[in-house]
């Protein structure tokens, strides 16, 4: 999704550029489309369970994106590589319990793994930038906590 400026020009890239960020979007639009197809009784079981772990995926790279820090960056992106396990799992068990075809099941399952090869590309290209690291050193960035008035 490339944004444009006023004048025409591609605006400064966004999350949205990232590969990686793509393709959970697509994995979090098929797990909506298979929640969608499954029985009545998975109502409040596993299809809010593969909707909330597929969009945390996206949520994640996006919120690691927007850290400045590779120490922060890399906590959301290790966040996602979690929330996209989960969402694999949730589209094992679909499967297992008849509610997906063979076909649909490797589609998907398909797109989770290229997601999971990609995020973890990019967390070693992360590691290797070590934004931040001149200014912050390698610890964690840390607000400080707002100062109380004094009574």
């Amino acid at each position: 999704m490339k944004r444009q400026a006023r004048d025409g020009e591609a605006a400064t890239r966004g999350f949205e550029d990232l590969k990686v960020w793509q393709l959970a979007r697509r994995l979090m639009i098929e797990c909506h489309k298979l929640a969608n197809m499954l029985p009545p009784q998975e109502r409040y079981d596993l299809a809010p369970q593969i909707r909330r772990s597929s969009k945390s995926v996206m949520a994640n790279i996006a919120e690691g994106y927007g850290r400045y820090h590779y120490l922060d960056s890399l906590r959301f992106y290790y966040n996602a590589r979690g929330s996209l396990a989960e969402t694999i799992n949730h589209v094992i068990t679909a499967h297992d319990l008849a509610y997906i075809d063979d076909r649909r099941f490797q589609e998907i399952y398909g797109l989770g793994r290229e997601t999971e090869r990609v995020l973890n590309g990019y967390i070693n290209y992360i590691w290797s930038l070590r934004t931040g690291r001149e200014t912050f050193g390698d610890r964690y960035v840390a607000e400080e906590p707002p100062a109380l008035p004094e009574e």
